[in-house]
């Protein structure tokens, strides 16, 4: 048999249940190569010993009935654990141990997953690279001749699953953070429809935008993760009252006669040929399995990340007004009330949370307001109606995850922009509120990982689930590379 940490969660579940492995012995398997993983920095926390004893104590109450029985997972940074440290990879929120734990977190504990520990993400999740971390970048599993990002903010998500340091995982997804790094690691990422999993416990980026999802080695690990962490919270007012459903026992190959929408918007003035190659290799096996292929408009795409890039840091800006160093977290010294809150946040902010935080106040101070952030959420509003109509015509959207692999640590420090331009195809799904799910389809020329994204209607996880196991199917990825990093 392969190493246990190899296997799928749904394969390693079942095993579990069946009595070929224990827990323990799986959790063993995580924790030891975890150990030797160091260098890919993805912990921020670990809980291997909690973590060791818990996988004893599941052995000894054998309870099949859970559907992650056993499961070690590992999870980021931005979930409150009760008693465990929660930093959202910031110096600001150094040696904080909530004494509560997040509606998803507790989900998954509550169907018998065992936590491995806290993984990096970019600091409160502002980044697409994961190198705004307060604890240093993650490092990505592939690479060719130096070190490359893992993408952000769920970097340490993304690399921990490729690496097989955790059996599955869940990220938070604001602009593209599940499904980008999915793709910049050849992982599957499912970014649900907002509003399908609690934002409860989850340190607040912009809350409209915010929503936790898996981050799985394949399909039908998202769909099982699926069933698990989604369903109302009356904790949370934004948590959608609809009933949850069996994701993974649904999953079907046959998608004869699905209509998938091909946007022409999508097709950007420079976008490399291996990503377009990409994009017709999706749409040539969509088409072998009897799918209707459709040309589709989406207008207002070009405006989405402007108006993301006002819209989040707005949120951001009122969100981390809360830390000013007389509640909890980081505190610095100062002469008066006001210099303390000056030098706490001036020393415990990184410079990306501080660049949002600056741009969020100035776009919702007297004068500004409405010339910008109003008019960003008229132009949310036409991103979704364009959606809506586009979703008359057909039942899914494909498009490429994003417009280039992963790039060398250090590229893009001096270039926020082109850093912000890493979404340029996750963004309007987040604006819509839709979900989408990033599945890995193939190899650029440096042998990197490059994914492919379906979109689809609100609250319709299960179409976009069944038409990323077909293509999956038929694409048959595997990784490539060497464990070098041990």
């Amino acid at each position: 048999m392969s190493e246990i940490y190899q296997l799928s969660l749904f394969e390693l579940v079942n095993k579990i249940k069946s009595k070929e492995i224990s827990c323990e012995e799986a959790t063993k398997s995580y924790v030891e190569r975890s150990s030797k993983s160091k260098k890919l920095n993805c912990y921020v926390e670990e809980t291997f010993d909690i973590a060791l004893k818990k996988a004893k104590d599941l052995d000894q109450s054998f309870n099949p009935d859970k559907k992650l029985f056993g499961a070690p997972i590992a999870v980021k940074d931005l979930f409150c654990t009760n008693g465990v440290q929660t930093t959202a990879s910031s110096k600001m929120l150094k040696g904080f141990k909530p004494q509560y734990e997040s509606t998803v977190t507790e989900k998954l504990w509550n169907e018998g997953a065992n936590l491995l520990g806290k993984l990096n993400c970019d600091e409160y999740a502002m980044g697409s690279s994961n190198e705004t971390s307060y604890f240093g970048n993650v490092i990505n599993p592939y690479r060719n001749d130096e070190d490359l990002v893992p993408g952000g903010s769920s970097g340490g998500c993304s690399s921990s699953v490729a690496a097989n340091l955790t059996s599955a995982t869940v990220g938070t997804d604001t602009g593209g953070s599940i499904r980008q790094p999915a793709s910049f690691t050849g992982i599957v990422g499912l970014k649900p429809t907002y509003g399908r999993c609690s934002r409860w416990g989850i340190v607040a980026f912009a809350s409209s935008l915010d929503q936790a999802g898996p981050m799985t080695k394949d399909v039908k690990d998202s769909a099982l993760m699926m069933e698990v962490i989604a369903g109302h919270d009356e904790k949370d007012s934004t948590s959608a009252k609809k009933n949850v459903e069996p994701f993974s026992s649904k999953l079907t190959k046959d998608i004869k006669g699905l209509k998938i929408g091909i946007p022409k918007e999508y097709k950007v003035d420079g976008m490399p040929k291996e990503i377009l190659d990409l994009w017709d290799k999706g749409i040539e096996i969509s088409k072998s399995l009897g799918c209707e292929i459709k040309e589709i408009s989406l207008p207002h795409t070009k405006y989405a990340l402007p108006a993301y890039y006002i819209i989040a840091p707005a949120e951001a800006s009122s969100n981390l007004a809360r830390y000013d160093g007389v509640k909890y977290g980081f505190r610095a010294e100062g002469k008066d009330l006001i210099e303390m809150y000056e030098n706490t946040r001036a020393q415990g902010f990184g410079d990306e949370v501080k660049r949002r935080i600056l741009i969020g106040t100035y776009v919702l101070s007297s004068g500004y307001y409405d010339a910008y952030y109003l008019k960003a959420l008229k132009v949310r509003r036409l991103i979704k109606n364009d959606f809506d109509e586009a979703f008359k015509e057909v039942d899914t959207i494909l498009t490429p995850t994003t417009p280039s692999s992963a790039f060398a640590i250090g590229k893009n420090d001096d270039d926020p922009i082109s850093m912000y331009l890493n979404d340029v195809f996750t963004v309007p799904v987040n604006l819509a509120g839709l979900p989408a799910i990033s599945f890995p389809a193939g190899y650029d020329q440096k042998n990197l990982p490059l994914g492919l994204q379906l979109i689809g209607k609100s609250f319709d996880e299960q179409t976009i689930l069944n038409n990323a196991y077909a293509i999956e199917q038929n694409i048959n990825f595997k990784p490539n590379y060497k464990d070098w990093w041990i």
